[in-house]
């Protein structure tokens, strides 16, 4: 990569919930200011801006990663996954973002972006957790007002019905 230079701006080429996208990016601005305010991906949330909250937390091909913590100039080729991306379709939800819903995984509602992108990636990797697993995952997350047992309910549902619908079960 050329050395960049502050204040000077740097066009990104990347894929964005699956589609092609562009914008330009100073090399000090963050990726979750960049998926903000240049391509408007607003569902990425900052919390504490030091990768401690997981409330950034989005996919990087196919990674969680904190967008707090990681250059929107890092991203050029890259493929990136925010909540807006989990929906299979626009008037329908994941079975992640479903049992959420139905086990009332989410109050505020500010935690539960970064949750559902670690989550997911978690769950594609490992179709039978154990709670104990989960509550690893979900240790890299703050949420003030869940408590978490809505949280953990919600995601040893989906886990039940992702393995399910790959017979798994």
């Amino acid at each position: 990569m050329p050395r960049l230079k502050a204040g000077q701006r740097h066009w990104l080429h990347l894929t964005l919930n699956g589609k092609a996208v562009e914008g330009e990016a100073e090399p000090r601005l963050l990726l979750s200011d960049f998926l903000r305010y240049e391509l408007g991906a607003t569902g990425t949330h900052v919390g504490c801006e030091h990768g401690v909250c997981g409330a950034c937390t989005v996919q990087i091909d196919g990674a969680p990663a904190r967008a707090c913590l990681t250059l929107a100039v890092q991203m050029e080729g890259a493929a990136i996954r925010t909540v807006e991306g989990l929906a299979p379709a626009p008037d329908r939800l994941s079975i992640l973002q479903e049992a959420f819903r139905e086990h009332h995984g989410l109050q505020c509602g500010f935690c539960t972006p970064g949750i559902l992108m670690s989550l997911d990636a978690f769950l594609r990797e490992h179709r039978r957790p154990n709670e104990a697993a989960l509550r690893e995952v979900l240790s890299g997350h703050l949420c003030r007002c869940t408590g978490y047992a809505p949280i953990l309910r919600a995601a040893l549902a989906a886990a039940e019905r992702l393995a399910k619908e790959a017979g798994d079960a």
